[in-house]
């Protein structure tokens, strides 16, 4: 079974049923080791979404950023 065809057939579960599922898929997860690739390439990607074409804040910017937050959910 691909796994475009086990996606359409997992939809069609009942909610228990999926989330059982979901249960057995990490447990059988929690045996497989990680390799270090795995690793380093999710840490790449993640990378990858957080750059940006802007230059990094200023330390008055992150201070100014802090306060603006600090006024909006306090005040």
């Amino acid at each position: 079974m691909l796994l475009q065809e086990l996606k359409e057939q997992v939809v069609k579960l009942p909610p228990s049923d999926r989330l059982e599922l979901v249960s057995a898929i990490i447990e059988s997860l929690k045996t497989q080791p990680i390799s270090g690739n795995d690793r380093s390439g999710a840490i790449r990607r993640m990378r990858g979404l957080l750059k940006t074409d802007k230059p990094a804040p200023t330390e008055e910017e992150v201070a100014r950023m802090l306060e603006d937050r600090r006024v909006e959910k306090y005040l």
